[in-house]
């Protein structure tokens, strides 16, 4: 007979492994990307999803590991070349600004490109443990390193990203409003000429 609880244990583990398979798939892809702007708007939405899973993870009670060593499940992917491919892409928005702890605030330096190739990290670290069916591993892993790290990770990179979007909207928009409120003025202006 099976344990309900672990059915449970299991098919939120396979929940989570899919965001995070889907994360670093979308990442390597953005890596391809030739469009800086396409880019911004994918990792935005893609550090948006795995943000999702990692409140997930971090709403859940605290997951156990099965022993008291992590077990061995290979070596960490090499992401050196993800880091460089997406620091080309980022260019001269790759070094942002973020504060760590709101609660003791101090302002950072960080590269997006490394953020997210650290979040890509601890996300595959899981999920080699999910590959080798230790889905009780995988969510601890996960879980821990999402409160311990990329979960701060991803927030920053999020508004980084989110300021990226903000500014290009926004600006672009009210740059655009001053020309059309240049170009009523001057429509006004001649209308009142002719009228005099």
């Amino acid at each position: 007979m099976t344990n309900p609880r672990s059915n449970e244990l299991e098919e939120f583990a396979g929940q989570i492994c899919d965001q995070v398979e889907s994360f670093l798939v979308a990442l390597k892809a953005v890596a391809q990307e030739a469009d800086a702007g396409r880019a911004i708007s994918l990792l935005l939405l893609e550090v948006s999803q795995i943000s999702l899973a990692g409140a997930r993870l971090g709403a859940q009670v605290d997951f156990h590991p099965s022993g008291e060593y992590q077990p061995d499940v290979g070596p960490e992917a090499d992401i050196d070349e993800l880091r460089l491919r997406l620091a080309d892409i980022l260019g001269p928005i790759d070094t942002y600004s973020f504060v760590f702890d709101p609660y003791v605030p101090e302002v950072v330096e960080s590269q997006l490109s490394d953020d997210l190739t650290s979040i890509a990290s601890d996300l595959e670290n899981g999920l080699r443990h999910y590959s080798c069916g230790n889905y009780a591993e995988a969510l601890w892993w996960w879980q821990f390193s999402y409160v311990s790290s990329w979960g701060n990770l991803a927030g920053a990179a999020l508004n980084a990203l989110w300021s990226v979007v903000h500014h290009d909207r926004l600006d672009t928009d009210f740059t655009s409003e001053e020309a059309q409120v240049a170009a009523a003025n001057e429509m006004l202006g001649v209308a009142v000429q002719s009228h005099s």
